[in-house]
């Protein structure tokens, strides 16, 4: 019996923890139910994917993903100025407080509030994990070859 490693489009199960540089946990599976995927589909962004590449189950390892490969590094058009006034009276307008706003399609666009200088609130739509090395624990539980 061949061991079967982790390539293009195989089908894996797998616990993961993705940690900033301090230690405190992004997000986790593994006191869930382990996460499943196949290789490309998408589901896990491809920064990622690429150390994946050759592992087999049974494998736990930690990988250090640079900006590059994760969320990117923060891109300073993504700030928008908004008149305080835009915002509901009754909303405790302050830094660090998500707030969601819609796009032009109607789809939830979630920003958060980085300044406020006066009557003009600062928000930022960049992703929260942006200009940020993360530490990509995982342990593979299954791979299976495509179909």
């Amino acid at each position: 019996m061949s061991i079967t490693e982790i390539k293009q489009g195989s089908k894996v199960s797998m616990h993961f923890a993705i940690k900033l540089p301090d230690g405190q946990v992004v997000d986790s599976t593994f006191e869930k139910m382990p996460a499943k995927f196949a290789m490309g589909d998408g589901n896990l962004l491809p920064g990622f994917e690429e150390f994946l590449v050759g592992m087999a189950s049974g494998d736990h390892k930690e990988f250090d993903i640079p900006p590059e490969k994760g969320f990117g590094q923060p891109n300073p058009q993504n700030t928008q100025e908004m008149k305080r006034s835009d915002f509901p009276v009754d909303m405790p307008v302050a830094p660090g407080l998500m707030v969601s706003f819609a796009d032009a399609q109607g789809a939830e666009l979630p920003g958060v509030i980085s300044e406020i200088n006066g009557d003009w609130v600062t928000v930022d739509f960049n992703h929260p994990l942006a200009g940020k090395t993360l530490t990509f624990e995982v342990q593979i539980l299954e791979v299976e070859d495509a179909d």
